[in-house]
């Protein structure tokens, strides 16, 4: 070939490719119906969260002014704003006020529950439209009439108290009589999470109840309504900086309408997050079947690479037509996954839109839809480019060699680098777009480890099956050398199924842990009890009564305030940059105490704690992962805002605190002097030896007839509130999460399907030495149980070593773990294996041997 033909040559090779390409693909998609399957579902994942969450953000984002109840809403806690803090608000747009705390309800018969008490004023709702039923006009509703204020209230509550429209319940001093039941809050959304039936009344039902003591906790909320000329973002973004500057104590938690609800939408980004990252996980696991299939193609298409190479071809012009297939081929499996994650949104939408509680505005997302199809690109590149570099140096003789035995190599460097590329792109993607960057490292590193290891595990396997002495049963001894002879199942079963079983042991160990949390027995030594809003004043006597009333329990009494912090190191609180696993703290107002002892359950590891009668400058005592993840150290200043007032502390020293034993424990703790004078109120826990629900009951009646005032909380039931939002969470975890297994049994299928030729003459040639089909099922039926036990085993340890790490480092829980689970996840994998092994093992059998053996 002369140098003027030669970039001739190479321009018609490279244009031929693709024509040779699409033209081998006309004769059907057999064999590649896993490979299609497999991105399909992981896309689908991918795209359908992805989709789903971008509809829930723009849904946020277009509500926002609804759901905040305004375009700047100012948060206030334990105390009301100053009149000149509320004149300042009057004079940029109207205001709406509304108060929220805990109470306890009573009926008539003397029947308690907790409830979430909102008083509102004349002006709720500003915006939106609270659904009642039956409807009428807030006015109406709340005006006080015959001597009782009106009041709305949750359904639940009716059902809980056994009551109806016209009944009469007390709150705190106040009688108020229910005149409707709520159906939907326009503002709901931007609140927290509730413990108990909603009660709706007026803000003048709420002054003539006695519940407003100094220091109790109530949260005061002023929503600002700006002119409808100047309703736009950043006339929002003014109003709050002119709030800052001219009011700079005041202490308020300020949201605009573009961030109404800051919590929910980190909630909902780190959902999203770990939910893309079950789907990654199942594109990965896809992308074995990815790797078995273009191996069994290339296995069959031999005699058409050795016409290509024998008409002059080169190595990288046959990788160029495979290479090209597998690309088309990923196209289709994600065009596939793509419409239908797309259409996931309106599906939700369609089927469930009245009862969804959150404004889900379903759209065709094009970056997300974008990202998941190069998600599985890449995935099928990653995982195809071994299996098609390996063809590049394949003699034309040993591609017409007889089909049992052929021996493979290693792919070419150019073409590892190649993949090395692929896959440090796949990476990069996945960590650089996550919302939580060290979270999505740690799951990429988990899965090269995985991967690592399940190879490791299958090569161990197959030189253990190697070495073990040879058994006189035939069956055994038959099973164990398809373990480890030339092509056998062994990687591709293990690769298969390892990574799925990984991902199911561990979603049902953190499942199991969380439901042990929330919905199992109390932890040892947890109150049953606790009492807020406990006046100063009447701190004693209320723990004395406790002790009267139920006289075998302990109780506790601590002072409690709320405050926020406002700076720390002389740097802002929104200048400074926390780990994602403590700016929680800083973004509303947190419970504060102080003492001049350690207290229960916490555990000084740094600095000394200060006598219990100093008198110096304030210190505090910080819990020391806020610590660290606030880089703050013993010295450090902290400056926190409580009753509208800067309080400036430094750090005495830091706490080690066991959050789960659920005592009263605060993140900052300080020295008696730091709140002298200060209105607050008191809290108080009470830990039953042998509690049951009687006892209970009495001890609620009991402590809401001698102190109105006072809110029971009951452990148990809030417990059980945050276990069905657990449970609910875990639910749409475990969807998507059958996203990655169906792809396992998938690509396990397809890795049975590849060697389904292999078994064929291994099954033609036994049966003409004489053995007999029962014999032969056995021998597999073997073979399919110790690799799929093999399998298991490493599935159970990874796994549960994952939700160990998940549970302790991540969610900060006990982890105890779930032996049943991991037992039902081996049985399960066992069925799977041999069930689908033995399916495929039939089929070989039935082969005639005739037409095999002409071919030999």
């Amino acid at each position: 070939m002369t140098a003027i033909s030669e970039p001739v040559y190479k321009s018609r090779a490279s244009s031929l490719a693709p024509r040779y390409a699409l033209r081998e693909l006309r004769g059907g998609l057999r064999g590649f119906y896993v490979f299609i399957a497999c991105i399909a579902l992981g896309v689908m994942a991918i795209a359908g969260v992805g989709s789903v969450a971008a509809s829930l953000s723009e849904g946020l984002t277009r509500e926002g002014r609804t759901l905040l109840g305004g375009d700047v809403a100012f948060s206030l806690i334990q105390r009301e704003a100053k009149p000149e803090e509320l004149a300042f608000l009057r004079a940029r747009g109207q205001v709406s006020v509304a108060a929220a705390l805990r109470v306890m309800a009573r009926a008539s018969d003397g029947k308690l529950a907790l409830v979430e008490l909102k008083a509102v004023d004349g002006n709720y709702p500003m915006l939106g439209q609270l659904t009642l039923d039956p409807q009428m006009p807030t006015s109406d509703l709340l005006a006080e009439r015959d001597g009782a204020f009106g009041a709305a209230v949750d359904s639940t509550l009716l059902a809980r108290l056994d009551l109806k429209l016209g009944d009469r319940i007390g709150i705190g001093n106040a009688t108020v009589q229910i005149r409707s039941v709520v159906g939907a809050e326009p503002d709901k959304l931007a609140g927290n999470v509730g413990l108990g039936p909603r009660v709706l009344v007026s803000e003048q039902s709420l002054r003539a109840s006695g519940l407003l003591q100094p220091g109790s906790l109530v949260r005061w909320m002023y929503r600002v309504k700006l002119p409808d000329n100047a309703a736009d973002e950043r006339a929002a973004a003014q109003l709050v900086n002119s709030a800052r500057s001219a009011l700079p104590e005041a202490g308020w938690w300020i949201r605009s309408r573009d961030n109404a609800s800051p919590q929910l939408e980190r909630t909902i980004n780190r959902f999203t997050q770990f939910l893309t990252l079950v789907g990654l996980a199942a594109l990965l696991v896809g992308g074995v079947g990815v790797a078995n299939a273009v191996k069994s193609h290339i296995d069959r298409r031999r005699d058409v690479i050795a016409s290509f190479k024998a008409l002059g071809a080169t190595g990288r012009d046959v990788f160029t037509i495979y290479l090209t297939q597998v690309i088309v081929l990923a196209g289709i499996g994600s065009m596939i996954g793509l419409a239908a994650g797309a259409a996931l949104p309106f599906v939700i939408v369609g089927l469930f839109g009245k009862l969804l509680p959150l404004p889900v505005i379903p759209a065709l997302h094009a970056d997300e839809l974008a990202l998941s199809f190069l998600y599985g690109l890449l995935t099928a590149l990653a995982f195809g480019l071994w299996p098609l570099g390996r063809v590049h140096d394949v003699p034309v003789a040993a591609l017409f060699r007889e089909e049992v035995a052929r021996e493979w190599h290693r792919p070419r460097w150019s073409y590892l680098a190649l993949m090395a590329v692929v896959i440090v792109l796949l990476v990069a993607v996945a960590i650089g777009l996550a919302y939580d960057k060290r979270v999505a490292a740690v799951f990429v590193v988990a899965s090269v480890a995985v991967f690592a290891l399940l190879r490791g595990v299958a090569a161990g396997l197959m030189a253990l099956a190697r070495r073990l002495p040879r058994s006189s049963i035939t069956m055994l001894r038959l099973a164990i050398a398809n373990i480890y002879r030339p092509g056998a199942l062994t990687p591709s079963v293990v690769m298969s199924l390892g990574l799925g079983l990984a991902v199911l042991v561990t979603i049902t160990q953190i499942d199991g842990n969380l439901r042990r949390q929330f919905l199992a027995a109390l932890p040892e030594r947890a109150p049953s009890f606790y009492f807020i809003d406990i006046p100063t004043a009447d701190a004693d006597r209320f723990g004395a009564f406790l002790k009267q009333i139920a006289p075998q329990s302990t109780v506790d009494d601590v002072p409690m305030l709320r405050g926020r912090i406002v700076a720390a190191r002389g740097v802002r609180a929104d200048e400074l940059k926390p780990s994602q696993d403590t700016e929680w703290v800083l973004q509303s107002d947190r419970g504060l105490t102080y003492t001049g002892e350690v207290p229960k359950g916490s555990k000084v590891v740094e600095g000394e704690w200060w006598s219990a009668d100093y008198k110096g400058p304030p210190l505090v005592s910080l819990e020391k992962k806020i610590a660290d993840g606030l880089k703050l150290k013993i010295g450090d200043e902290i400056v926190v805002n409580v009753l509208g007032r800067d309080i400036a502390a430094k750090i005495g020293n830091l706490r080690n605190v066991d959050w789960q034993g659920l005592g009263i424990n605060f993140v900052l703790v300080f020295s008696p002097n730091a709140f002298r004078g200060a209105p607050h109120s008191h809290v108080a826990t009470l830990s039953e030896l042998h509690p049951d629900p009687a006892g209970d009951a009495r001890i609620i009646k009991q402590v809401a007839d001698a102190f109105p005032m006072v809110t029971s909380v009951r452990v148990r039931e809030a417990l059980d509130t945050v276990g069905t939002v657990v449970t609910n969470l875990v639910l749409a975890i475990r969807g998507a999460s059958a996203v990655t297994l169906i792809s396992a049994i998938l690509v396990l299928g397809g890795a049975l399907a590849a060697g389904h030729r292999h078994r064929v003459y291994d099954a033609v040639i036994l049966k003409t030495l004489g053995a007999t089909r029962a014999r032969l099922l056995g021998a597999y039926a073997l073979e399919y149980l110790m690799i799929g036990l093999a399998t298991a085993i490493f599935g159970v340890i990874a796994g549960s070593i994952a939700a160990w790490l998940i549970v302790t480092r991540l969610m900060t829980l006990s982890f105890i773990w779930q032996a049943g689970s991991a037992a039902g996840v081996v049985a399960a994998a066992l069925i799977v294996t041999v069930g689908l092994g033995l399916a495929g093992t039939l089929l070989a059998l039935n082969q005639k041997p005739a037409s095999v053996l002409r071919n030999l």
